[in-house]
């Protein structure tokens, strides 16, 4: 099965549509689908609920499409780099499910892997646990958090090969894994294609199994913070 797509629109072609739910990849600044993004913007779909850890910042990454008012729900564990985020949520404009950070990436996972929930003490006694089934195993609470099946995954790596086999470059790996592995199709956009049979199978972070479409392109490497020493007087 053919892959590679020429260009993000192109990868995205057939699968958008309103009120889908969308598993990405990406923490702050680092490995985020920023291509596949822009040209969810360009589309214009709406009313689209995203599962990721934040949502970028006011102009980058998933901040765009917040400004496009094209995000209806948020289900993330954190929203203090974006000011129209933060902004949108707390004037009632946008819906948002919070999840701590480990909760959140093993939903994905769980979804990825068929299994429909699983209980965590993450949460116990927090608003985080509130309407949620309670039991006890051993003396201790725990509460059942459900697996996130996205519509689409949309992640960001560094090499991959025509199979989808996907190689992340050091903390860019981050969400990435998970997100693709919950998507009922995964589009995974990439720095580098590489001939078939070039990668180590040993350095493979995510089997071609579960990516559908592959799009090469140019990518900017912001830094979310910066911070430098002051320079010193002589």
């Amino acid at each position: 099965m053919q892959k590679i797509y020429d260009s993000p629109a192109a990868a995205l072609d057939g699968v958008l549509h309103d009120g889908m739910l969308i598993a990405a990849g990406g923490f702050g600044l680092c490995g985020i689908p920023e291509l596949l993004l822009q040209a969810i913007k360009e589309a214009g779909t709406k009313d689209l609920t995203f599962a990721s850890n934040n949502a970028g910042v006011d102009d980058f990454g998933i901040g765009i499409l917040l400004h496009t008012r094209q995000v209806k729900k948020m289900i993330s564990s954190y929203v203090g780099e974006n000011a129209e985020f933060m902004r949108q949520y707390l004037s009632g404009e946008l819906e948002l499910e919070f999840n701590p950070q480990g909760t959140l990436a093993e939903r994905m996972r769980a979804g990825g892997c068929g299994i429909p929930g699983f209980y965590t003490k993450t949460g116990v006694g927090t608003v985080i646990a509130e309407g949620k089934d309670h039991k006890d195993f051993d003396g201790e609470t725990y509460i059942l958090e459900r697996g996130i099946v996205a519509d689409l995954s949309i992640v960001k790596a560094w090499k991959a090969d025509d199979t989808g086999n996907l190689v992340f470059r050091k903390t860019a790996r981050n969400f990435n894994p998970p997100a693709a592995m919950c998507g009922r199709i995964c589009i995974a956009e990439v720095e580098e294609i590489v001939p078939r049979g070039s990668l180590d199978p040993d350095c493979i972070h995510l089997p071609g199994i579960y990516v559908h479409r592959i799009v090469q392109g140019t990518h900017e490497k912001r830094i979310e913070q910066r911070t430098v020493r002051k320079k010193e007087t002589a």
